[in-house]
């Protein structure tokens, strides 16, 4: 009986072994074609991608797409080919856009950026008379056909004459025209401003259309373009300014308030960290990228604190917190919730201050909209939890709480919250 149990034993043995070997033939069969196609070459690493664009500014690089500016027809028109796309369907990393960093002269700070994709040849970018911004968005990530965008999904409509007591929510334009243009504007989109092309731009799926030629104006407009006022803005945490341009374009003004190499003591808590005006610059970049085109144009530019600032305010406030510190620096602080003091004070160089500038979108009394607060939004509270960090189902809540239980709403933020993310690491790469 034990003689019988053996022999079947190395029968079972032997037969399984024939089988293997059989597969690892088998296998090696089918795996050599594969090996002898030619395999690309493996990518940078990304970390120096993000660390190298976060010192880059729109203003130096050019868009496809002609300079001339659409008419109001043909705005909106191609606005449609571009709006309402369905992200999720096309997700697509950063590795198979495929990105590079060309250094170059940037028209306001000396930022250098020209992007493009891994493996594209310079000379072969110069013979074809494309950058390597312009190659990266020539990429099939960005030519997914999208569909027309209805009527009641543009924000600015035509509006009847407002009432005389409805008045604008900007405060802060300067009482003195003096500064500014007369405009000669009309019906056709040829005489408006870059700031008003783009307001009339915006639609419910994106601020302004992919390959939009209105964005390279726009975006010198801010880096260039003479500052006639300087108020605070009112709201939010910490200092910001409204600027505001000849043409009567605005725009939001964020100072740097600590050195890009700075780190934030980890004995902080999340919310005693100053805004980085460079993250509304990588934000700007990175939204492009992902192709979501929900964040205003932002660009770097120097600041002249006297000239630009303390020469043209009108705000009395902001006016009163200017002084010169003990090295010779012009420093103002202004007045806010936090960090507006003189052991906060931003300073220029003596002079010369670098910040953040993002087109202002349209006022409130022209294009009333809503706002949500965020579902997963901090408890700024040393003791307190939020909601989210202490209820276990509180996701399936918030599927079944409105706006966030129809249609794209949830899943659009959640894009921006992967925006988000990417951005904290984007700055954490400068």
């Amino acid at each position: 009986m034990m003689l019988r149990m053996r022999c079947r034993s190395k029968t079972i043995c032997l037969s399984l072994a024939f089988i293997t070997i059989f597969l690892h033939l088998l296998l090696v069969l089918f795996s050599l074609p594969i090996y002898h196609q030619s395999c690309d070459p493996p990518l940078p690493p990304r970390t120096h991608i993000l660390r190298d664009l976060a010192h880059t500014n729109y203003t130096s690089v050019g868009i496809s797409g002609s300079a001339e500016p659409p008419t109001d027809t043909t705005q909106r028109a191609s606005s449609n080919k571009d709006a309402k796309k369905d992200a999720k369907g096309r997700v697509q990393t950063l590795s198979d856009v495929g990105l590079s960093v060309k250094k170059g002269k940037d028209a306001s700070m000396g930022m250098p950026v020209d992007v493009g994709r891994y493996g594209t040849n310079q000379a072969e970018s110069v013979e074809s008379g494309m950058t390597k911004l312009e190659a990266l968005f020539d990429h099939r990530f960005y030519k997914t056909p999208t569909q027309p965008i209805d009527e009641e999904d543009w924000l600015l409509k035509v509006q009847p004459k407002a009432k005389a007591s409805e008045k604008s929510s900007q405060e802060w334009v300067s009482v003195s025209h003096a500064d500014y243009k007369d405009g000669q504007w009309n019906s056709s989109s040829n005489s408006h401003p870059p700031w008003l092309r783009f307001h009339l731009g915006i639609s419910r799926w994106q601020l302004y259309p992919h390959s939009d030629p209105n964005t390279e104006p726009l975006t010198q407009q801010l880096a260039k373009h003479r500052i006639v006022s300087a108020v605070q803005k009112s709201g939010g945490t910490q200092l910001k300014l409204v600027m505001s341009f000849p043409n009567y374009g605005q725009a939001m003004f964020k100072p740097m308030k600590q050195e890009r190499d700075e780190e934030t003591n980890y004995n902080l808590y999340y919310f005693s960290d100053f805004e980085r005006h460079n993250a509304e610059i990588a934000a700007f970049h990175l939204d492009r990228i992902l192709g979501y085109r929900r964040v205003p144009p932002v660009v770097g530019r120097l600041v002249d604190v006297v000239k630009e600032i303390k020469d043209v305010t009108n705000d009395r406030k902001l006016a009163k917190t200017f002084f010169t510190s003990p090295v010779g620096n012009m420093c103002f602080y202004g007045q806010c919730s936090y960090y507006c003091s003189t052991e906060h004070a931003v300073c220029g160089r003596p002079r010369d201050l670098e910040a953040s500038l993002a087109v202002m979108l349209p006022d409130l009394t022209l294009a009333s909209r809503r706002t949500w607060r965020s579902p997963w939004r901090r408890s700024y509270s040393r003791s307190k939890l939020a909601k989210w960090e202490s209820e276990p189902d509180y996701c399936s809540k918030v599927k079944k709480t409105p706006p966030y239980n129809k249609g794209t709403r949830l899943v659009d933020f959640i894009d921006l919250v992967i925006l988000d993310f990417l951005m904290s690491m984007f700055i954490l790469c400068t």
